[in-house]
């Protein structure tokens, strides 16, 4: 039976008089408030209605790369996801459509696939989209040389991982050849699986899958730096990039669904303080916020704003355990300090978003053979401080210490994240006499340190690139990509690779829920709680719709004047 840990008010009072001091000022909002409304000179800075529609909205972080072969963060896709488009598209409702390609058609075993590609397709720099610049752009992400984290998502294809695992030395264009992917011509791609794959055409939306431009990428190596040169084939092209400061998309005339674009522009501004946003939004500077500032959700939620959305969300929150350094490569500490956290505490009092504690990593959302997946996984393990207490002296007996090392977490610059963090914290000074230090460093720092195995905890989280209990679990196979734990187990390695071989669904989900067993077992990563996406927008902004693995998509929003 699953024991609830028993913080209590004394553990709440602390938390939030330590917390206080990051709300006062302009920024604190009295629990009887409603969110200001428009000021005089917001209302005169209003759009009439034969003005341009302008969308104006946040994004917390300066992209790391606005190319689709080497991104990797939300906050590169939130812009790739409306200024390029892949094979097939997503509805609001979540249905896989037709994109650049109109039609496509599975051979009887799975294995190759054919799309037909609109003969309308162009870049936003009027050329055609072919499917030559599908060959291209995939080849490109798996070329060894170009360092793409995400080129693993391409290894479903016939040849890719011999061709971007090669090592120096190998002959590069034999193995480039081999990919499983080919223009048959203009109009017309070829492809060819490793093994059959269930969710492939969920990956063809994904924006490792996007094309680019050949002509635009071989004349110009750096075309995605800037906004000048930057050429993209979706509803809405960049037209200004002011670095750290602001972007700018307008409507792509080269589209060709234009006729149900209804923007004319989108306007971001980049800041990572959600105080400074959400007051932006209060003043009428932007339209749509997210995320929010903690504490502005739960009055929000109090209030039932209409202007404040819940949307669904496929994430969990979770810290890395960097196992390769002491005291983290015992697993009874990891245990301990995952037992250790109040998880109710924190997604009530601290997130207050909605979201739902996690005691597993498989987010809900995703189908099972029956029913929900998660549901059917449970919790994998309970919070419980006197078997924490038990473990972290063994382990640390285990390690020769005779007490807990000093240890630094490292988390993302974001009020919401110090929150949880504090909390975090708190909970394991009081429960287990551990104290740590708490350091905020810009998203992409957070990244590079995490893949040079420069920290000991990380605060992180992952949005699921498909509808499939997979887009998780193959993160933490041994020597993967987005493995920042840096843990390996050979039993689940196999399961993992089991269940992406096997079309049967019943066992690839059975492999799956066993590998999962095994990764809370070993608790190489510390699962807090799953996503919501909470976010308010504005009565005059609407077609917003929250996809369950994406930002709030605006492709079809409209301005009412």
């Amino acid at each position: 039976m699953k024991r609830k840990l028993s913080v209590g008010l004394v553990l709440l009072l602390s938390i939030f008089l330590a917390l206080s001091g990051c709300f006062s000022g302009e920024t604190k909002t009295n629990e009887q408030e409603k969110p200001s409304t428009p000021s005089e000179e917001g209302k005169e800075n209003e759009q009439e209605a034969s003005g341009p529609k302008i969308l104006r909205l946040n994004n917390n972080e300066e992209p790391g790369s606005l190319h689709p072969g080497t991104a990797q963060g939300t906050h590169d896709s939130w812009i790739l996801e409306h200024s390029f488009e892949g094979l097939t598209k997503k509805t609001p409702e979540g249905e896989i459509v037709a994109g650049m390609a109109e039609t496509w058609e599975p051979s009887e075993d799975g294995l190759t696939w054919t799309f037909k590609l609109r003969s309308d397709a162009k870049w936003s720099n009027g050329d055609p989209v072919t499917a030559h610049d599908f060959v291209y752009a995939w080849k490109y992400a798996l070329n060894p040389e170009t360092a793409s984290t995400y080129a693993y998502q391409l290894y479903y294809l016939e040849g890719g991982e011999a061709y971007n695992a090669a090592e120096e030395g190998a002959d590069l264009a034999a193995l480039e050849a081999a990919v499983g992917v080919k223009a048959v011509d203009d109009t017309t791609l070829e492809v060819k699986l490793a093994q059959p794959t269930p969710y492939f055409l969920d990956l063809t939306s994904f924006y490792t899958y996007y094309p680019i431009n050949k002509a635009v990428q071989e004349a110009n190596p750096k075309w995605y730096q800037e906004a000048d040169s930057y050429v993209s084939n979706g509803a809405f092209k960049l037209t200004e990039w002011k670095h750290k400061e602001s972007m700018k998309l307008a409507k792509n005339e080269n589209y060709y669904d234009k006729d149900k674009i209804n923007l004319d522009e989108v306007h971001f501004v980049i800041i990572d303080d959600e105080n400074t946003s959400w007051q932006m939004y209060q003043s009428d500077e932007l339209d749509l916020v997210y995320p929010l500032p903690q504490d502005v959700i739960g009055q929000l939620k109090d209030q039932k704003n209409p202007e404040f959305q819940i949307g669904t969300d496929l994430a969990v929150y979770y810290y890395n355990l960097n196992t390769e350094k002491k005291p983290f490569n015992n697993v009874k500490i990891r245990k301990a300090l995952s037992m250790a956290i109040d998880r109710e505490t924190i997604v009530e009092h601290v997130a207050q978003g909605g979201q739902k504690a996690a005691y597993s990593v498989v987010p809900p959302g995703i189908p099972d053979v029956s029913g929900d997946y998660q549901e059917n996984t449970g919790n994998l393990f309970e919070a419980n401080i006197e078997e924490a207490k038990k473990l972290i002296e063994e382990g640390l007996a285990e390690e020769g210490l005779d007490k807990f090392p000093a240890v630094t977490l490292t988390y993302n610059t974001s009020e919401g994240h110090k929150m949880i963090a504090e909390a975090v914290q708190e909970m394991w000074r009081k429960n287990l006499g551990v104290d740590i230090t708490l350091e905020n460093v810009e998203f992409q720092v957070k990244l590079d340190r995490e893949k040079a195995g420069d920290y000991q905890i990380s605060r992180a989280g992952w949005v699921g690139d498909y509808v499939d209990p997979m887009t998780f679990m193959d993160l933490w196979i041994s020597d993967g990509p987005y493995n920042d734990a840096n843990w390996g187990n050979a039993e689940y390695d196999k399961l993992v690779n089991f269940a992406k071989t096997t079309m049967n669904q019943e066992d690839r989900m059975k492999a799956m829920h066993d590998a999962e067993k095994i990764l809370m077992d070993e608790m190489p990563v510390i699962p807090v709680y799953f996503y919501t996406k909470p976010f308010t927008v504005k009565p005059h902004v609407t077609g917003i719709y929250t996809p369950i693995n994406s930002y709030p998509q605006f492709i079809y929003a409209d301005i009412k004047n």
